[in-house]
Protein backbone atom coordinates (compact mmCIF):
# COMPACT_ATOMS: atom_id res chain seq x y z
CA UNK A 1 0.00 0.00 0.00
CA UNK A 2 2.77 2.28 0.82
CA UNK A 3 4.70 1.41 -2.27
CA UNK A 4 1.72 2.17 -4.27
CA UNK A 5 0.71 5.41 -3.18
CA UNK A 6 4.77 6.66 -3.07
CA UNK A 7 4.34 5.79 -6.81
CA UNK A 8 1.24 8.14 -7.29
CA UNK A 9 2.98 10.94 -5.23
CA UNK A 10 6.10 10.85 -7.38
CA UNK A 11 3.95 10.86 -10.35
CA UNK A 12 2.20 14.16 -9.34
CA UNK A 13 5.65 15.96 -8.63
CA UNK A 14 6.38 16.04 -12.52
CA UNK A 15 6.77 18.48 -14.35
CA UNK A 16 5.08 19.02 -17.67
CA UNK A 17 8.12 18.99 -20.59
CA UNK A 18 10.22 17.48 -17.88
CA UNK A 19 8.96 13.83 -17.78
CA UNK A 20 11.50 11.76 -19.29
CA UNK A 21 14.83 13.58 -16.99
CA UNK A 22 12.73 12.83 -13.67
CA UNK A 23 11.93 9.37 -15.16
CA UNK A 24 15.79 8.67 -15.68
CA UNK A 25 16.91 10.29 -12.65
CA UNK A 26 14.12 8.18 -10.25
CA UNK A 27 14.99 5.03 -11.85
CA UNK A 28 18.61 5.85 -11.20
CA UNK A 29 18.16 6.62 -7.57
CA UNK A 30 15.45 3.94 -7.06
CA UNK A 31 17.84 1.14 -8.72
CA UNK A 32 18.99 -0.27 -5.70
CA UNK A 33 16.22 0.43 -3.24
CA UNK A 34 13.36 -1.94 -3.65
CA UNK A 35 10.81 -2.21 -1.13
CA UNK A 36 10.40 -5.92 0.54
CA UNK A 37 6.71 -7.46 -0.56
CA UNK A 38 5.02 -8.30 -2.91
CA UNK A 39 5.39 -8.29 -6.85
CA UNK A 40 1.68 -8.23 -9.10
CA UNK A 41 0.08 -7.02 -11.83
CA UNK A 42 -0.64 -3.18 -11.91
CA UNK A 43 -4.57 -1.90 -12.02
CA UNK A 44 -4.24 1.16 -13.78
CA UNK A 45 -1.44 2.37 -15.76
CA UNK A 46 0.02 4.57 -14.16
CA UNK A 47 4.14 4.33 -14.30
CA UNK A 48 5.77 2.95 -10.95
CA UNK A 49 9.46 3.80 -10.61
CA UNK A 50 10.64 1.01 -8.52
CA UNK A 51 8.58 -1.39 -11.74
CA UNK A 52 10.92 0.84 -14.41
CA UNK A 53 14.06 0.70 -12.00
CA UNK A 54 13.56 -2.99 -11.86
CA UNK A 55 13.01 -3.01 -15.39
CA UNK A 56 15.88 -1.42 -15.94
CA UNK A 57 18.13 -3.60 -14.04
CA UNK A 58 17.11 -6.23 -16.40
CA UNK A 59 19.20 -4.94 -18.76
CA UNK A 60 16.09 -2.87 -20.31
CA UNK A 61 16.89 0.97 -21.17
CA UNK A 62 15.27 3.58 -19.18
CA UNK A 63 12.80 4.55 -22.49
CA UNK A 64 12.03 1.36 -22.89
CA UNK A 65 11.55 0.95 -19.14
CA UNK A 66 9.56 2.99 -19.40
CA UNK A 67 7.26 2.28 -22.16
CA UNK A 68 7.18 -1.60 -21.05
CA UNK A 69 5.92 -0.80 -17.57
CA UNK A 70 3.10 1.67 -18.99
CA UNK A 71 1.73 -0.52 -21.86
CA UNK A 72 1.67 -3.57 -20.01
CA UNK A 73 0.79 -2.84 -16.36
CA UNK A 74 2.93 -4.40 -14.21
CA UNK A 75 3.90 -3.37 -11.09
CA UNK A 76 6.75 -4.71 -9.22
CA UNK A 77 7.06 -3.24 -5.71
CA UNK A 78 9.70 -6.32 -4.45
CA UNK A 79 12.29 -7.93 -6.29
CA UNK A 80 11.97 -11.23 -4.87
CA UNK A 81 9.56 -13.23 -7.07
CA UNK A 82 11.03 -11.35 -10.11
CA UNK A 83 14.96 -12.11 -8.90
CA UNK A 84 13.51 -16.18 -8.59
CA UNK A 85 11.62 -16.33 -12.25
CA UNK A 86 15.48 -14.91 -13.61
CA UNK A 87 17.25 -17.32 -11.22
CA UNK A 88 15.14 -19.71 -13.22
CA UNK A 89 15.80 -18.80 -16.51
CA UNK A 90 19.52 -18.87 -15.85
CA UNK A 91 19.40 -22.62 -14.20
CA UNK A 92 18.08 -23.14 -17.60
CA UNK A 93 20.63 -21.84 -19.55
CA UNK A 94 19.08 -18.59 -21.19
CA UNK A 95 22.08 -15.99 -21.43
CA UNK A 96 21.42 -11.92 -19.43
CA UNK A 97 20.29 -11.17 -23.38
CA UNK A 98 18.00 -13.60 -23.60
CA UNK A 99 16.52 -12.82 -20.32
CA UNK A 100 16.52 -8.72 -21.84
CA UNK A 101 14.54 -10.29 -24.78
CA UNK A 102 12.17 -12.29 -23.14
CA UNK A 103 11.71 -9.36 -20.33
CA UNK A 104 11.32 -6.93 -22.86
CA UNK A 105 8.73 -8.67 -24.80
CA UNK A 106 6.66 -10.35 -22.14
CA UNK A 107 7.43 -8.54 -18.92
CA UNK A 108 4.32 -10.54 -17.44
CA UNK A 109 6.62 -13.51 -16.55
CA UNK A 110 8.37 -11.70 -13.95
CA UNK A 111 5.15 -11.76 -11.90
CA UNK A 112 4.53 -15.16 -12.58
CA UNK A 113 4.90 -17.92 -10.16
CA UNK A 114 8.29 -19.78 -10.89
CA UNK A 115 7.70 -22.83 -9.84
CA UNK A 116 4.20 -23.42 -10.17
CA UNK A 117 4.01 -22.33 -13.83
CA UNK A 118 7.36 -21.81 -15.45
CA UNK A 119 9.70 -24.86 -14.08
CA UNK A 120 7.22 -27.30 -15.84
CA UNK A 121 7.38 -25.65 -19.05
CA UNK A 122 10.57 -25.27 -19.27
CA UNK A 123 11.43 -29.19 -18.29
CA UNK A 124 9.23 -30.07 -21.28
CA UNK A 125 10.94 -27.64 -23.80
CA UNK A 126 14.62 -28.90 -22.38
CA UNK A 127 13.31 -32.50 -22.94
CA UNK A 128 12.30 -31.32 -26.57
CA UNK A 129 16.28 -29.79 -26.85
CA UNK A 130 14.57 -26.48 -27.33
CA UNK A 131 17.35 -23.61 -27.42
CA UNK A 132 16.75 -21.33 -24.64
CA UNK A 133 18.05 -18.48 -27.39
CA UNK A 134 15.03 -19.60 -29.22
CA UNK A 135 12.34 -19.67 -26.75
CA UNK A 136 13.43 -16.17 -25.76
CA UNK A 137 12.40 -14.77 -29.23
CA UNK A 138 8.74 -16.14 -28.46
CA UNK A 139 8.48 -15.83 -24.80
CA UNK A 140 4.52 -15.90 -24.29
CA UNK A 141 5.48 -19.78 -24.93
CA UNK A 142 6.00 -19.97 -21.44
CA UNK A 143 2.86 -18.60 -19.96
CA UNK A 144 0.37 -20.75 -22.28
CA UNK A 145 -1.25 -23.59 -20.82
CA UNK A 146 0.80 -26.75 -21.11
CA UNK A 147 -1.29 -29.30 -21.02
CA UNK A 148 -4.40 -27.36 -23.06
CA UNK A 149 -2.10 -25.56 -25.38
CA UNK A 150 2.04 -26.62 -25.39
CA UNK A 151 1.54 -30.36 -25.27
CA UNK A 152 -1.29 -30.69 -28.04
CA UNK A 153 0.47 -28.74 -30.51
CA UNK A 154 3.49 -31.04 -30.12
CA UNK A 155 1.64 -33.79 -30.54
CA UNK A 156 0.09 -32.79 -33.60
CA UNK A 157 3.46 -31.72 -34.86
CA UNK A 158 5.05 -35.01 -34.31
CA UNK A 159 2.10 -36.57 -36.62
CA UNK A 160 2.79 -34.08 -39.39
CA UNK A 161 6.50 -33.72 -39.53
CA UNK A 162 7.63 -36.97 -37.60
CA UNK A 163 10.85 -37.26 -35.48
CA UNK A 164 12.10 -34.75 -32.81
CA UNK A 165 15.01 -33.35 -34.90
CA UNK A 166 12.97 -32.51 -37.76
CA UNK A 167 10.12 -30.28 -35.01
CA UNK A 168 13.34 -28.83 -33.19
CA UNK A 169 14.73 -27.65 -36.74
CA UNK A 170 11.19 -26.18 -37.55
CA UNK A 171 10.74 -24.36 -34.39
CA UNK A 172 14.25 -23.00 -34.23
CA UNK A 173 13.51 -21.20 -37.77
CA UNK A 174 9.87 -19.57 -36.58
CA UNK A 175 9.44 -20.76 -32.66
CA UNK A 176 6.26 -18.52 -32.65
CA UNK A 177 4.45 -20.62 -35.03
CA UNK A 178 4.21 -22.83 -31.65
CA UNK A 179 2.28 -20.30 -30.59
CA UNK A 180 -0.57 -21.30 -33.35
CA UNK A 181 -3.72 -23.19 -31.79
CA UNK A 182 -3.97 -26.87 -32.79
CA UNK A 183 -7.88 -26.48 -33.91
CA UNK A 184 -7.57 -23.05 -35.10
CA UNK A 185 -4.77 -22.48 -37.30
CA UNK A 186 -2.55 -25.65 -36.96
CA UNK A 187 -5.66 -28.75 -38.33
CA UNK A 188 -6.95 -26.14 -40.91
CA UNK A 189 -3.19 -24.79 -42.43
CA UNK A 190 -2.35 -28.75 -43.25
CA UNK A 191 -5.95 -29.74 -44.28
CA UNK A 192 -5.57 -26.52 -47.08
CA UNK A 193 -1.96 -27.86 -48.03
CA UNK A 194 -3.60 -31.30 -48.53
CA UNK A 195 -6.18 -29.92 -51.10
CA UNK A 196 -3.88 -28.07 -52.49
CA UNK A 197 -2.13 -31.25 -53.79
CA UNK A 198 0.73 -31.22 -51.48
CA UNK A 199 1.42 -35.15 -50.17
CA UNK A 200 2.86 -35.74 -46.18
CA UNK A 201 6.52 -36.23 -47.21
CA UNK A 202 6.03 -32.10 -48.86
CA UNK A 203 4.20 -31.08 -46.07
CA UNK A 204 6.34 -32.54 -43.71
CA UNK A 205 9.49 -30.98 -45.26
CA UNK A 206 7.56 -27.63 -45.35
CA UNK A 207 7.13 -27.06 -42.13
CA UNK A 208 10.36 -28.03 -41.40
CA UNK A 209 11.62 -24.91 -43.64
CA UNK A 210 9.11 -22.65 -42.20
CA UNK A 211 6.92 -23.65 -39.81
CA UNK A 212 5.15 -20.05 -39.94
CA UNK A 213 2.79 -21.51 -42.75
CA UNK A 214 0.80 -22.80 -39.48
CA UNK A 215 -0.22 -19.50 -39.27
CA UNK A 216 -1.16 -18.49 -42.35
CA UNK A 217 -4.88 -18.79 -43.42
CA UNK A 218 -6.09 -21.44 -45.30
CA UNK A 219 -7.36 -18.98 -48.00
CA UNK A 220 -3.83 -17.28 -48.24
CA UNK A 221 -2.41 -20.76 -48.45
CA UNK A 222 -5.01 -21.49 -51.69
CA UNK A 223 -3.77 -17.86 -53.35
CA UNK A 224 -0.18 -18.50 -52.92
CA UNK A 225 -0.93 -22.05 -54.41
CA UNK A 226 -2.60 -20.08 -57.16
CA UNK A 227 0.27 -17.10 -57.61
CA UNK A 228 2.38 -19.69 -57.79
CA UNK A 229 1.01 -21.83 -60.50
CA UNK A 230 0.69 -18.00 -62.31
CA UNK A 231 4.04 -18.26 -62.83
CA UNK A 232 4.57 -21.14 -63.86
CA UNK A 233 5.67 -23.68 -60.90
CA UNK A 234 4.72 -26.79 -60.05
CA UNK A 235 4.46 -28.62 -57.06
CA UNK A 236 6.51 -31.02 -58.49
CA UNK A 237 9.65 -28.64 -58.87
CA UNK A 238 12.27 -29.26 -56.35
CA UNK A 239 12.07 -25.42 -55.56
CA UNK A 240 8.10 -25.21 -54.84
CA UNK A 241 8.81 -25.17 -51.29
CA UNK A 242 11.07 -22.69 -51.08
CA UNK A 243 8.96 -20.08 -53.64
CA UNK A 244 5.91 -20.63 -51.26
CA UNK A 245 7.98 -20.23 -47.92
CA UNK A 246 8.83 -16.59 -49.50
CA UNK A 247 5.52 -15.97 -50.34
CA UNK A 248 4.32 -16.76 -47.16
CA UNK A 249 6.34 -13.91 -45.79
CA UNK A 250 4.87 -11.17 -48.04
CA UNK A 251 1.42 -9.70 -47.60
CA UNK A 252 -1.03 -9.97 -50.49
CA UNK A 253 0.21 -7.91 -53.36
CA UNK A 254 3.71 -7.24 -52.29
CA UNK A 255 4.85 -9.78 -54.57
CA UNK A 256 3.58 -7.64 -57.26
CA UNK A 257 4.79 -4.55 -55.84
CA UNK A 258 8.53 -6.25 -55.88
CA UNK A 259 8.48 -7.52 -59.42
CA UNK A 260 7.60 -4.03 -60.41
CA UNK A 261 10.94 -2.56 -58.12
CA UNK A 262 12.87 -4.72 -59.89
CA UNK A 263 11.72 -4.07 -63.29
CA UNK A 264 12.12 -0.15 -62.42
CA UNK A 265 15.48 -1.29 -63.14
CA UNK A 266 15.45 -1.89 -66.74
CA UNK A 267 14.85 -5.70 -66.31
CA UNK A 268 11.89 -8.53 -68.33
CA UNK A 269 9.34 -9.43 -66.56
CA UNK A 270 10.75 -13.17 -67.10
CA UNK A 271 14.00 -12.43 -66.15
CA UNK A 272 12.71 -11.35 -62.56
CA UNK A 273 10.41 -14.51 -62.12
CA UNK A 274 13.48 -16.53 -63.08
CA UNK A 275 15.13 -15.19 -60.18
CA UNK A 276 12.78 -15.44 -58.09
CA UNK A 277 12.36 -19.34 -58.63
CA UNK A 278 16.09 -19.59 -57.93
CA UNK A 279 16.74 -17.24 -55.12
CA UNK A 280 12.85 -16.77 -53.87
CA UNK A 281 14.14 -15.00 -50.46
CA UNK A 282 15.17 -12.17 -52.40
CA UNK A 283 11.37 -11.05 -51.99
CA UNK A 284 11.80 -10.70 -48.60
CA UNK A 285 14.56 -8.12 -48.66
CA UNK A 286 13.29 -4.40 -47.54
CA UNK A 287 13.25 -2.27 -50.98
CA UNK A 288 15.79 0.21 -49.75
CA UNK A 289 18.52 -3.07 -49.71
CA UNK A 290 17.40 -4.20 -52.67
CA UNK A 291 18.14 -0.66 -54.30
CA UNK A 292 21.08 0.07 -52.75
CA UNK A 293 23.12 -3.08 -53.65
CA UNK A 294 21.63 -2.60 -57.07
CA UNK A 295 22.50 0.73 -57.25
CA UNK A 296 26.11 -0.18 -56.51
CA UNK A 297 26.91 -3.01 -58.56
CA UNK A 298 25.79 -0.61 -61.26
CA UNK A 299 27.00 2.51 -60.95
CA UNK A 300 30.19 1.78 -58.88
CA UNK A 301 31.35 -2.01 -60.18
CA UNK A 302 29.71 -1.39 -63.92
CA UNK A 303 27.96 -4.44 -64.19
CA UNK A 304 24.76 -5.08 -66.19
CA UNK A 305 21.25 -5.51 -64.41
CA UNK A 306 20.72 -8.36 -66.82
CA UNK A 307 23.90 -10.13 -65.99
CA UNK A 308 23.44 -9.00 -61.65
CA UNK A 309 20.13 -10.75 -62.06
CA UNK A 310 21.00 -13.82 -63.53
CA UNK A 311 23.07 -14.35 -60.40
CA UNK A 312 20.65 -13.13 -57.49
CA UNK A 313 22.24 -14.58 -55.19
CA UNK A 314 24.52 -11.77 -54.66
CA UNK A 315 21.46 -9.55 -53.80
CA UNK A 316 21.87 -11.80 -50.43
CA UNK A 317 25.13 -10.59 -49.74
CA UNK A 318 25.48 -7.61 -47.51
CA UNK A 319 26.81 -4.49 -48.59
CA UNK A 320 28.97 -3.18 -45.71
CA UNK A 321 30.26 -6.89 -44.97
CA UNK A 322 30.76 -8.61 -48.07
CA UNK A 323 30.49 -6.92 -51.02
CA UNK A 324 32.19 -3.67 -50.42
CA UNK A 325 35.09 -5.45 -48.71
CA UNK A 326 35.91 -7.85 -51.64
CA UNK A 327 35.52 -5.09 -54.04
CA UNK A 328 37.93 -3.44 -51.95
CA UNK A 329 40.95 -6.13 -52.10
CA UNK A 330 39.93 -6.50 -55.81
CA UNK A 331 40.93 -3.05 -56.59
CA UNK A 332 44.29 -3.23 -54.93
CA UNK A 333 45.20 -6.37 -56.61
CA UNK A 334 44.17 -4.77 -60.10
CA UNK A 335 46.39 -1.77 -59.27
CA UNK A 336 49.17 -4.17 -58.38
CA UNK A 337 48.29 -5.90 -61.36
CA UNK A 338 47.87 -9.77 -59.81
CA UNK A 339 44.69 -9.84 -61.42
CA UNK A 340 43.43 -8.50 -65.01
CA UNK A 341 41.64 -5.15 -65.26
CA UNK A 342 39.07 -7.36 -67.33
CA UNK A 343 38.90 -9.84 -65.08
CA UNK A 344 34.71 -11.28 -64.83
CA UNK A 345 33.96 -9.05 -61.51
CA UNK A 346 30.65 -10.37 -61.00
CA UNK A 347 32.37 -13.92 -61.07
CA UNK A 348 35.09 -12.79 -58.76
CA UNK A 349 32.53 -11.51 -55.80
CA UNK A 350 30.31 -14.92 -56.07
CA UNK A 351 31.00 -17.72 -53.72
CA UNK A 352 31.31 -17.84 -49.81
CA UNK A 353 33.91 -15.94 -47.92
CA UNK A 354 36.53 -19.10 -47.08
CA UNK A 355 36.63 -18.96 -51.08
CA UNK A 356 36.95 -15.47 -51.90
CA UNK A 357 40.03 -15.24 -49.45
CA UNK A 358 41.64 -18.57 -50.58
CA UNK A 359 41.86 -17.12 -53.99
CA UNK A 360 42.00 -13.14 -53.67
CA UNK A 361 43.56 -12.52 -50.19
CA UNK A 362 45.33 -15.10 -48.64
CA UNK A 363 47.37 -15.64 -51.83
CA UNK A 364 48.53 -12.70 -52.19
CA UNK A 365 48.93 -11.34 -48.85
CA UNK A 366 52.89 -11.89 -48.63
CA UNK A 367 53.17 -9.58 -51.57
CA UNK A 368 50.49 -7.29 -51.33
CA UNK A 369 49.79 -6.53 -47.72
CA UNK A 370 47.23 -4.21 -48.44
CA UNK A 371 44.72 -6.65 -49.84
CA UNK A 372 44.46 -7.84 -46.09
CA UNK A 373 43.92 -4.35 -44.94
CA UNK A 374 40.98 -3.78 -47.43
CA UNK A 375 39.32 -7.48 -47.17
CA UNK A 376 39.26 -6.24 -43.34
CA UNK A 377 38.12 -2.65 -44.47
CA UNK A 378 40.97 -0.53 -43.14
CA UNK A 379 41.58 0.39 -46.72
CA UNK A 380 38.22 1.90 -48.62
CA UNK A 381 37.05 0.73 -51.80
CA UNK A 382 37.37 3.76 -54.07
CA UNK A 383 35.98 2.37 -57.25
CA UNK A 384 37.81 -0.06 -59.87
CA UNK A 385 40.44 1.83 -62.34
CA UNK A 386 39.25 0.21 -66.13
CA UNK A 387 42.03 2.01 -68.05
CA UNK A 388 45.57 0.18 -69.38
Amino acid sequence: MFASSFCRRRLLLRIPGEATNLLQLQSIHLAHSYSSTAVSRAPSSDLCPTTVSYLISCGLSPAAAATTATTQRIRIVSPDKADAVRALLRDYGFADADIVRTVRSAPSILVTDPERILRPKLDFFASLRFEPRKLATAPFLLVRSLDKNIVPSIRFLRGVIGGDDQLRRGFSRVPRALMADVDRNMRPAVDALRRCGLDDAAISKLLVIQMGVLLTSPDRICEIFQELKAIGMSISDSRFLYCFRAMCGLKRGAWRQKLALLRSFGLSEDEVIKAFKTQPMLFLYADDNIKRKLRFLLDEVKLGVSDVIAHPVILSYSLENCILPRCAALSVLMKEGKIQRDIKLLQALLGNSTVFSTRYVLRHADDVPDVVKAYEGKIKFQGFTHDT
